[in-house]
């Protein structure tokens, strides 16, 4: 599994960590993205739009403010988010006292 950690995500806050469940060859043309994310409390996933794709988030543990589309509700675990192409989304755990963590699947169009 390749772990990547990316800085300040889409300008948001702190140290996001992505564990990719599958490969970019397992993956092919169909998905983007198939990885459980880790936002530390205090961090935020900024808000960033989809073209050419949709995502969905499940959440597993954690509870943070997400935005769809500007509209803005806290979630956790068991929830599940969809952004479809030409939507925009972004997650706030800076008031989290936990890690957001959460499954996220990108699929292509």
């Amino acid at each position: 599994m390749e772990v990547v950690f990316e800085e300040n995500p889409y300008g948001g806050k702190g140290r996001m960590k992505i564990e990719k469940v599958l490969s970019s060859a397992e993956l092919a043309d169909k998905c983007g993205l198939y990885a459980r994310v880790t936002i530390p409390a205090g961090g935020a996933l900024g808000y960033h739009e989809h073209h050419g794709n949709g995502e969905s988030y499940f959440v597993l543990s954690g509870e943070a403010i997400y935005d769809d589309n500007g509209v803005k509700r806290t979630i956790g675990p068991g929830d599940s988010t969809w952004t479809p192409d030409g939507s925009g989304h972004g997650v706030d755990n800076t008031q989290g006292k936990e890690p957001f963590v959460f499954m996220a699947l990108i699929v292509n169009k």
